[in-house]
């Protein structure tokens, strides 16, 4: 399945706005696969990400084979470690995390990376990953040793959001964290959308529908749940298509 990206681009033009659904391999059990989806499958959601910071090697190909068995969604990889790279999915959002200057999580991963890729037929879709401060260490800033950006530095991320653009980045993605105590302020949404000519995709800490269309309302193309479901699986209920 190709054309992820060419997809993602022809959506917003169109004013359909994207929801990608993240599956964390390391919290979401493979025997809970076939249940989730008769939810997913009715919900209004676009994508499927799997992955996460910390996760048991082969792990994430079992989920993504199984979630294939369950749905017709692309299936997209959103890797924390290049052991959680798999030719079962449909692509890969290949992150660079620009927030931090960590050189392992800006170019070293990728790096090794590239043998595992150069096999798999995916889609490979640069990402320029921001991180942002929510009131909380996540696991991000726990296994790449960086810090988030300060959410009252909205100038220092938009800067770091259009260096990613620069650099040949299809994609900025604004991050809070899993669990995050607080999700991306629309001000760092609609102040970064304005100057950037790529799509821009937001997630951590979104735990309600309202807080799904404030994102998009703030420029958001995607949105990204996580937690909202992990914590509620009927969240699915007020997202029917």
């Amino acid at each position: 399945m190709m054309g992820i990206y060419k997809d993602i681009l022809q959506k917003p033009q169109s004013n359909n706005k994207l929801l990608a659904v993240l599956i964390d391999p390391d919290k979401t059990s493979v025997d809970n696969i076939k249940y989730l989806f008769k939810k997913i499958n009715t919900s209004i959601a676009t994508h499927i990400f799997v992955g996460g910071s910390e996760v048991e090697e082969h792990l994430t190909e079992k989920l993504v084979v199984e979630i294939k068995t369950y749905s017709n969604l692309p299936v997209i990889l959103f890797p924390g470690d290049v052991s959680q790279i798999t030719d079962k999915a449909n692509g890969i959002l290949f992150l660079s995390l620009i927030s931090g200057r960590n050189p392992d999580y800006l170019i070293g991963k990728h790096v090794e990376a590239v043998s595992k890729l150069s096999k798999a037929n995916i889609e490979i879709i640069p990402t320029g990953y921001i991180l942002i401060e929510n009131g909380k260490q996540t696991s991000v800033e726990r296994v790449s040793k960086t810090q988030p950006m300060l959410r009252k530095d909205v100038e220092a991320i938009k800067k770091t959001a259009k260096a990613g653009e620069l650099l040949g980045m299809k994609l900025i993605y604004l991050e809070a964290g899993s669990g995050a105590k607080h999700a991306v302020d629309s001000i760092i949404i609609s102040e970064v959308k304005e100057i950037l000519n790529i799509p821009l995709i937001v997630g951590g800490g979104i735990r309600s529908k309202q807080q799904i269309e404030s994102a998009y309302d703030s420029g958001a193309d995607i949105v990204v749940i996580g937690t909202a479901f992990e914590e509620n699986e009927n969240f699915f209920e007020e997202l029917k298509k």
